[in-house]
């Protein structure tokens, strides 16, 4: 018997109805913040059109997910910022080339775990940028599934405004972030995952605290 063009799209219409179903069970309704049942969800169903347009993951399709930033519209949407909080070790280094060090706590808010493998990122205050970087993590950051994790230090954040002018802005202790982060969800220890990048994350008023070492 002959299977039609119909046949054909009514088959993958199940597939992915299947997946959703999936989906829905994986992120039970029954977590105490419904605007976190309502990401994860979202996500889920992300993950499952992705992995319904083959049964391996290809390079295409995770290129044009990232187009539409899902994730990343997702995030901003809810408010849920995959940075906690951030430290900054201040040295005499930084009076003279204008850079400092820094290390961050990333938070997952999913059930599956996520993998950080690199971060772009400007920093600052009423839209003055005080800090940047862009840095590829040697050993990626592995973040448990609803844990949290620190990215190890993340050297020459590059001060656009300057050392000494950067120094007025400590006693408030905070800044407001916008990051582009390459990450790769579903790793097993790190390993493997569906790769995605989510650009264009902004954050208020995220704590930060100063070291300084001479």
């Amino acid at each position: 018997m002959q299977h039609t063009h119909d046949d054909h799209r009514n088959g993958q219409h199940k597939r992915l109805r299947w997946r959703a179903r999936a989906c829905s069970w994986l992120f039970p309704a029954t977590h105490p913040s419904s605007r976190m049942v309502r990401f994860a969800s979202l996500v889920g169903l992300g993950l499952a059109a992705l992995a319904t347009a083959s049964p391996f993951v290809a390079p295409q399709a995770a290129r044009d997910l990232s187009e539409r930033d899902l994730l990343g519209e997702i995030i901003d949407a809810l408010g849920i910022g995959l940075v906690m909080s951030i430290n900054a070790t201040i040295t005499l280094d930084t009076l003279t080339f204008n850079n400092l060090s820094i290390t961050f706590e990333a938070q997952n808010p999913l059930i599956f775990e996520l993998t950080i493998d690199r971060v772009n990122s400007t920093s600052g205050i009423n839209g003055t940028d005080y800090a940047s970087f862009d840095y590829t993590f040697p050993k990626p950051v592995v973040i448990p599934p609803l844990g949290t994790a620190n990215s190890g230090t993340v050297p020459n954040v590059l001060l656009p405004q300057g050392a000494i002018n950067t120094l007025s802005i400590i006693p408030l202790g905070y800044l407001d972030i916008n990051v582009d982060v390459w990450i790769r969800a579903l790793t097993i220890d790190g390993a493997l995952g569906i790769p995605l990048t989510i650009t264009g994350l902004k954050q208020s008023k995220v704590p930060v605290s100063y070291s300084i070492t001479v």
